[in-house]
């Protein structure tokens, strides 16, 4: 049987290239990327040309890792890329293991840096452990429910976001947690890395980010939320245009703020007309 190596790329910076990295995507036969384009460019700044590139990012992922698993049975090497960090993290490559541990094929992971860990570092939030939740569901219970673990969790939070969904997410976490400190780290290890601290109030009010974001949320003690009444119509204004119920958004709001939910509801009858 092969092995497959699970290996991590740089987040920006291709300086953090170690020199085991390099070794093992010059050895083996086949690379599984997330984006075979983004992968064909580290590989050329290597100087490693005709290597055997397989997208694991499609549609047909479960045949894809079928045979990439085929693949190894019989004998092959294959390295495990992301766009960029470790894969397993936010990506699919975790299937791809997955299939691999279940065959009894070798996995040997090949570190490298991590948003997570670089954003977490240079926050000064984090003193112990910490919770990695990835990037957020983009809509509906799914993203409300999310919001609540974040507001019910003691311990940091980890997060990613997109620049054009950052204000929209922060503003949320205002909503829920004002004074919560947080720091944004984007374009990590890049020319233009940046590190900005706040409360999840003062950085809400920040209209533009560019670059890929992660958030590291400090530590905090779960009570009910302090939301400001301008805070409270601003969250029902949101629930409305989303097409809640006024029970619905009445009784998740009480959950949220500890106010009475006949207060609330009757808001958003008034808000409503």
């Amino acid at each position: 049987m092969g092995t497959l190596f699970v290996v991590g790329t740089p987040i920006g910076n291709l300086e953090d290239l170690s020199q085991r990295v390099i070794r093992v995507l010059k050895q083996v036969d086949r690379i599984a990327a997330e984006d075979t384009r983004h992968t064909k460019k580290l590989l050329s700044h290597l100087g490693i040309t005709g290597k055997p590139l397989e997208c694991i990012e499609s549609h047909q992922i479960a045949a894809r890792v079928a045979g990439l698993v085929q693949r190894l049975q019989a004998g092959e090497s294959i390295a495990l890329v992301t766009d960029a960090g470790m894969p397993g993290v936010s990506d699919p490559g975790s299937q791809l293991v997955r299939g691999a541990r279940e065959h009894g094929i070798k996995i040997e992971s090949v570190p490298g840096p991590s948003a997570v860990t670089t954003a977490v570092a240079a926050s000064g939030l984090v003193d112990g452990g910490f919770r990695f939740v990835g990037f957020l569901p983009r809509k509906g219970s799914a993203r409300r429910d999310a919001f609540e673990r974040i507001r019910q969790t003691p311990e940091a939070v980890v997060l990613f976001e997109s620049p054009n969904r950052a204000q929209r997410t922060l503003q949320e976490l205002a909503e829920l947690t004002p004074e919560r400190e947080v720091c944004v780290g984007r374009e990590l290890t890049k020319l233009h890395e940046e590190f900005v601290w706040g409360s999840a109030r003062q950085l809400a009010e920040r209209a533009e980010w560019r670059g890929e974001l992660t958030l590291v949320l400090g530590p905090h003690a779960p009570t009910h939320a302090e939301v400001s009444a301008e805070d409270l119509d601003a969250a029902i204004a949101r629930g409305l245009d989303q097409g809640r119920s006024a029970k619905d958004l009445a009784q998740e709001l009480a959950e949220h703020t500890g106010r009475p939910r006949r207060e609330i509801y009757q808001r958003i009858l008034q808000l409503a007309k």
